[in-house]
């Protein structure tokens, strides 16, 4: 099997948990490859994301392994069979890599948790509040491209609306809503989104209000998606050049940390709404 061009984001993280569990079981690749009955070449490129590997090796590499986590070995297993080719490979070739690493994770979510300290996070959008964000933060994009970068973004909502959509609990701060990244009418199509997404069962939008004590969470900005199991678990933030993904243990424990000091300082739901119905108002 020819290595593959570009892996995506998960194809590299399946390669790297059984990285991992090869070296708690203190093996090196070499010996991992002979036990597998395969090279050492094809081992390294397994886990570097660059091949595939079935569900029967995933398992025959488990036990070799002895790891006896079968909830952990049966989410691999699913990362290692699952086929699906979704809405965002259409992309793959006009857009940066990220774009489709970011809606296969959303996709593949069991749950979903966001701080949107700069703008309304991306999933809750209208067309007009995303077309200015592009616009301001790449100047120079053709317009072919910014329209490309719209619908993606657009066409990535879908995830919050489909018939097994997983909860999705945003936090925003005040200063986000406030921000008018175009003009008064966005600003207020932008407020009236929110309180329509917030009325879905499975979305929840809790606000930062600019008066509470003790918040020092500027900079808290993330995406946290959950994995089948939470060692799956990723969670992606926006780097001066680009997105990155976090999956680190420590980093993992430490995001789900901040998440709940931020979500402490939020107003509840219902609190929330009212507060931007109140926003929306002064517009």
């Amino acid at each position: 099997m020819p290595a593959r061009v570009q892996p995506t984001a998960r194809q590299v993280r399946l390669g790297a948990e059984l990285r991992k569990l090869r070296e708690a079981a203190g093996l090196t690749s070499r010996e991992a490859a002979r036990l597998l009955g395969t090279n050492p070449a094809q081992m390294s490129q397994i886990e570097a994301g660059n091949a595939g590997v079935s569900g029967d090796r995933v398992r025959r590499l488990a036990v070799q392994y002895a790891c006896a986590d079968r909830e952990l070995v049966d989410a691999l297993v699913e990362m290692a069979t699952d086929r699906t080719r979704g809405w965002w490979d259409e992309y793959r070739d006009v857009l940066p890599p990220v774009f489709q690493d970011l809606a296969e994770l959303e996709h593949h979510a069991r749950f979903m948790q966001v701080v949107g300290t700069a703008h309304v996070p991306g999933l809750l959008q209208t067309e007009d509040y995303a077309r200015a964000v592009f616009d301001y933060v790449i100047p120079e994009l053709p317009e072919n491209e910014r329209a490309l970068r719209v619908e993606h973004r657009l066409r990535r909502r879908q995830v919050l609306t489909r018939e097994d959509a997983a909860s999705y609990e945003a936090l925003v701060h005040e200063s986000v809503l406030r921000t008018r990244v175009a003009d008064r009418v966005v600003a207020r199509s932008q407020l009236d989104e929110l309180l329509s997404q917030s009325e879905r069962p499975n979305i929840t939008v809790r606000v930062i209000p600019f008066d509470v004590d003790g918040f020092a969470g500027a900079g808290a900005m993330m995406f946290y998606a959950g994995g089948r199991v939470p060692e799956l678990d990723t969670v992606q933030r926006d780097a001066p050049y680009g997105s990155v993904f976090v999956d680190a243990p420590a980093q993992l424990l430490a995001m789900r940390t901040l998440f709940r000091r931020v979500e402490a300082a939020a107003l509840a739901p219902a609190k929330s709404q009212d507060y931007i119905h109140r926003m929306t108002k002064e517009l």
